[in-house]
């Protein structure tokens, strides 16, 4: 009974974003590679993967996004690395990261919606569960090998749910390591716990962020400090966020003196 009512309000929450995004639509018939290669000068498998439409699954994602991914996760492709999708919807994501990444990746996705337990073993393994229940994502990464080099939160897009992830999985993240939270223009939207100017809105959280990895500046006590310790960068793009996952020293300087022969 519970489970049927989370699925009828998730699915209300899917039809009103909908309707959020429907004005952003790319027209139906045009030439997606062609828009996305003249608008981002970006030409290459990934385009092809996404824009072909010869899969088995559905897949939707913003076009700019296309490029962003190729940028972050491009150096991980031929390689026996760990990637967590929050969020398998129509399957499509998994199967285009399954042909991205290649055969030796370690690829899961996990969902709330139990529906998505069909495309278990397809692409990737998929795991049924909410991405606010620790105790659960702790498991799909003890069964991954303990800890993950890609999460990509393409999940509820509500503010607790992504930063209730984000504190769970970071620190699960290894060193060398990418966290990319999609579609966050959801920051903004009321129906997702944010809101221009709310106080709940993620982007609060990477401005905090940005604070604790200059701490060292400021000397004030870190927000997120199992986050802002070991966060070596943060990027921001539309909709996007990247947190990169390296070794984080003290800075210092040097004066070169020139050598004259």
């Amino acid at each position: 009974m519970l489970l049927d009512w989370i699925r009828a309000l998730r699915f209300g929450v899917r039809a009103e974003l909908r309707q959020e995004i429907d004005r952003f639509s790319f027209p139906s018939g045009g030439d997606i590679r062609a828009d996305i290669s003249t608008k981002y000068d970006f030409d290459n498998d990934l385009l092809h993967l996404f824009a072909n439409g010869q899969r088995e699954c559905l897949v939707h994602k913003w076009h700019h996004y296309i490029p962003i991914y190729d940028r972050y996760f491009s150096g991980f492709r031929g390689r026996q690395i760990r990637f967590l999708e929050i969020g398998v919807s129509k399957g499509g994501s998994l199967e285009m990261w399954r042909q991205y990444l290649g055969p030796d990746a370690i690829i899961f996705g996990v969902d709330i919606d139990p529906e998505c337990a069909k495309y278990d073993g397809r692409f990737a393994q998929v795991r049924i569960g909410s991405q606010t229940d620790i105790s659960f994502l702790s498991e799909v990464v003890e069964e991954m090998g303990g800890s993950v080099d890609v999460v990509l939160d393409d999940g509820s897009h509500n503010m607790s749910d992504i930063l209730f992830s984000l504190r769970t999985l970071f620190p699960r993240l290894n060193r060398g390591g990418v966290y990319l939270i999609e579609d966050l223009h959801t920051a903004y939207w009321r129906k997702n716990g944010g809101g221009y100017g709310s106080s709940n809105n993620f982007f609060n959280v990477v401005r905090d962020l940005i604070d604790d990895m200059h701490h060292w500046y400021h000397g004030k006590k870190m927000r997120e400090q199992l986050i802002g310790e070991a966060c070596s960068g943060l990027h921001v793009h539309d909709s996007i966020c990247v947190l990169e996952k390296r070794g984080v020293f003290r800075p210092v300087h040097s004066r070169v003196t020139p050598s004259y022969y």
